[in-house]
């Protein structure tokens, strides 16, 4: 793994990361901070496994990871995973490279099966040991210890530990089937307080409607009898 330009820091900053998962939580929250914060980009991350893929955004290639920058805060969007069998490995490196960039802090987004929602909390949250002994996060519901963290998020929170590091993971109840704006938008919202910005998270709840409103009409369809004349 490689980072463009060479040598990039991101010093004093705080960085927020997401990765596609549970309701694409992790993914839609960062992608969306970048347009909602203005978010500049920074630096490229190369590495050698990754998928060949890329896309087009306002006019320019998007590659499939990339560090962006608005204020005291960095932004780690990443577009694809690298290929399974190579998981690990680029997760470990990435968290060597965050912890030598000069970032103060990071914050990790994933989701959570609703399915296992056992209070009216809208995320749990985990954190490192160091993160923890600097004061961690007051008055937040804390994920229950009799359940696993898995995916990028718990891989990079494994590798923060073992280096003393301070992280935080925001773990947003999603739904499992589809990608879930709803959990975003409660991701965002503990973001916001951490770091001290305001966000509208207007969009993402208008999203969330529109979904639920098409999934709706797609099940009332489902339930009327065989050979109805109706569409």
């Amino acid at each position: 793994m490689r980072v463009v330009p060479e040598g990039t820091k991101l010093d004093g900053t705080s960085l927020i990361a997401g990765f596609h998962g549970i309701g694409a939580t992790g993914y839609w929250t960062v992608k969306f901070l970048i347009t909602e914060l203005k978010a500049e980009r920074k630096c490229f991350i190369d590495y050698e496994h990754a998928p060949a893929v890329a896309s087009q955004v306002d006019g320019r290639i998007s590659t499939p990871y990339e560090v962006f920058s608005a204020g005291a805060l960095s932004l780690l969007k990443a577009e694809v995973s690298p290929v399974r069998e190579k998981e690990n490995e680029f997760y470990r490196q990435l968290a060597e490279w965050i912890v030598s960039s000069g970032v103060k802090e990071v914050a990790l987004v994933g989701g959570l099966d609703e399915g296992l929602r056992s209070d009216d909390s809208r995320y749990k949250i985990a954190m490192t040991s160091a993160f923890n002994a600097a004061g961690g996060v007051k008055g937040e519901p804390i994920f229950e210890e009799d359940r696993m963290i898995v995916g990028p998020v718990a891989s990079l929170l494994n590798a923060f530990e073992m280096n003393s590091f301070p992280a935080v993971a925001v773990l947003a109840y999603s739904n499992t089937e589809r990608v879930d704006p709803r959990a975003a938008a409660s991701a965002v919202e503990f973001l916001s307080k951490r770091y001290g910005f305001t966000a509208n998270t207007g969009p993402l709840i208008k999203g969330a409607e529109v979904i639920e409103s098409e999934l709706k009409i797609i099940e009332e369809k489902e339930k009327r009898p065989a050979g109805s004349v109706y569409s």
